[in-house]
């Protein structure tokens, strides 16, 4: 009797799943097995695909993954191979791929774990009792720096001034930079010693903040310069423990690769410092500051994949805007809660075209900050003019993209556009969100379903140090549009909400996709590296209070384990 053809039908779909994955018996011997595991990956058409055991060879790649139900081979005297060089027994544990961050800050996050961290202050009050424990605890510091103030959550409507800071810090210099980045506050002494006076300036794509004419103590995007370029330069041992600290960090919480968003020369440097030492054991895809700082770097095109697969230059980032935080980010309307102000392009649609053009030239990718929606429809727009001259597969990237106006959703499925956006900035800035706009104007607020929708390719990360490099509280925000307390109940503007696979995807492949870097991880398939994570818990099966509870057991880069939870 022949086999009913729905039978046939279901064979060959499993088949095809199976060998998209190389879980077909038949593959060659490997030189190594990570077996006895509670495995679970994406293919690339987003299926859940379990197995069982990886087999990887000697550079660390996968050949295959062995699945549910298949004996593990084993040598016998009769059929000697394969013979493994090493077994890990990961004991039934959950092993799913490294997570990828779209969209980070490494050497800001490490200077932020050495300096003082305002992320948890709750007020005003609070902030400045931490600020004057930290100055009379480092009394021989030449200046106090750190950030990650946030005036929304201290309920003030306002920026905190520097006649705040200056009676908890008296005459000694204290910089802290705004939990955006975008902004920072500065003491009396600060501005003292930047030359800031009433008759200062404030320039272009920035905003000094004053009252009565004169500086309060923030400064806006560009205006920050003013005070940053008298701050003293961390030196070389500063730079190389920061970046350590940042890297513990980012391994445990399953981060096995991160698209390292403005490197500078000085954080270049200090990547290849720890890749030259073996110390480097993240994989960071590097997007240069500017053009003039990537050709610095990079010269006549991106760099190949140095030191193992660990570091790599691969474009330039742009700025087109500022934040929604601080008011820099460009509106086409006014704020709605400062009908003054819309924000401010920093480059204007000749400049911005000549710079993408200028890093197109060479190949290298083109990344460009975008939060408010004039910026977003001025990105897209250079985009559209550009793709006519740079042919190709260019995956044009648009960082943030947090307010869209409608009408440009559907311009985002165009020209293989990557809209690498952050979960976490959702449930964060909801409320701000809504001050600043006003309910009429949010259809296009963090729309990630939309973007699906219209056909762009979407990448996540969490923008770290702005946000936690937590990839399971942003995992959980995608598909529930709720914050770490469940509110809103229904999620907030909950038709944006996407799936749980298509939110683990954007954490993995897509934003291996975003950064050219899918042939070699992102979802364990065979010939990808073998960066994978052992986790607590199955995040498939846990409710989104559980997915953000998950703990990372073990990280494993290239099949050699970098880190373990003690």
């Amino acid at each position: 009797m022949s086999e009913p053809a729905t039978r046939r039908t279901a064979r060959r779909s499993a088949a095809a799943i199976l060998a998209c994955f190389g879980l077909l018996p038949g593959a060659a011997a490997a030189d190594a097995i990570v077996d006895n595991v509670n495995g679970m990956a994406l293919d690339a058409q987003q299926h859940v695909v379990r197995f069982r055991a990886i087999i990887v060879d000697a550079k660390g790649r996968v050949v295959r993954l062995v699945p549910l139900g298949e004996k593990t081979p084993e040598p016998t005297k009769k059929n000697p191979g394969p013979r493994y060089a090493w077994r890990a027994d990961m004991k039934g544990r959950v092993v799913v791929p490294g997570m990828f961050d779209a969209h980070g800050h490494v050497m800001e996050q490490g200077f932020r774990t050495l300096e003082l961290d305002l992320s948890g202050a709750r007020s005003l009050a609070e902030a400045q009792a931490r600020i004057g424990a930290y100055v009379q605890g480092n009394p021989d510091r030449r200046w106090i720096l750190g950030g990650g103030w946030n005036q929304e959550s201290w309920g003030l409507g306002r920026f905190p001034t520097a006649a705040e800071l200056d009676q908890v810090t008296g005459d000694h210099p204290v910089w802290l930079e705004r939990a955006d980045g975008h902004a920072a506050w500065a003491n009396s002494a600060a501005m003292k010693a930047a030359g800031i006076t009433a008759q200062t300036v404030s320039p272009a794509g920035g905003r000094i903040e004053k009252a009565g004419g004169r500086p309060t103590g923030v400064f806006v995007d560009a205006a920050m310069e003013l005070v940053r370029k008298v701050v003293p330069a961390p030196l070389a041992k500063d730079r190389n423990a920061a970046f350590l600290r940042a890297q513990d960090l980012l391994l445990g919480y399953g981060v096995t690769a991160v698209a390292d968003m403005g490197s500078s020369l000085d954080d270049w440097m200090t990547y290849r410092r720890m890749g030259d030492k073996g110390s480097l054991r993240v994989r960071i895809v590097s997007y240069g500051m500017g053009v003039d700082t990537t050709l610095m770097i990079g010269g006549t095109g991106p760099t190949p994949w140095l030191y193992d697969g660990r570091l790599k230059l691969a474009g330039v980032k742009l700025y087109a805007d500022g934040a929604l935080g601080s008011r820099g980010a460009w509106l086409k309307q006014p704020y709605a809660d400062a009908p003054g102000q819309s924000g401010a392009g920093f480059m204007s649609d000749t400049l911005i075209r000549n710079l993408m053009s200028r890093a197109a030239m060479d190949n290298y990718q083109v990344a460009v900050h975008a939060i408010g929606d004039a910026a977003n429809a001025q990105v897209l727009g250079a985009i559209e003019e550009l793709s006519d001259t740079y042919k190709g597969d260019r995956r044009w990237r648009i960082e943030h993209t947090q307010i869209v106006a409608p009408a440009d959703l559907p311009r985002f499925g165009r020209n293989g556009i990557v809209a690498s956006m952050q979960p976490v900035h959702e449930t964060s800035d909801r409320l701000m969100a809504e001050a600043r706009l006003g309910p009429q104007r949010l259809a296009g607020a963090y729309a990630w379903a939309s973007m699906l929708k219209n056909g762009a390719h979407l990448a996540f990360g969490s923008d770290f140090p702005v946000e936690k490099p937590d990839p399971w509280a942003g995992w959980a925000a995608a598909f529930t549009r709720q914050g770490p307390d469940g509110e809103p109940a229904d999620g907030w503007q909950p038709q944006e909400r996407i799936t749980r696979e298509q939110a683990w995807w954007a954490y993995t492949g897509g934003a291996a996709y975003a950064a050219f870097a899918e042939k070699d991880f992102g979802s364990l398939q065979p010939g990808q590296l073998a960066d994978f994570i052992v986790l607590d818990r199955d995040p498939l099966a846990a409710s989104p209070a559980d997915l953000r509870a998950t703990k990372v057991l073990e990280t494993w880069i290239g099949a050699q384990k970098v880190w373990e939870r003690k």
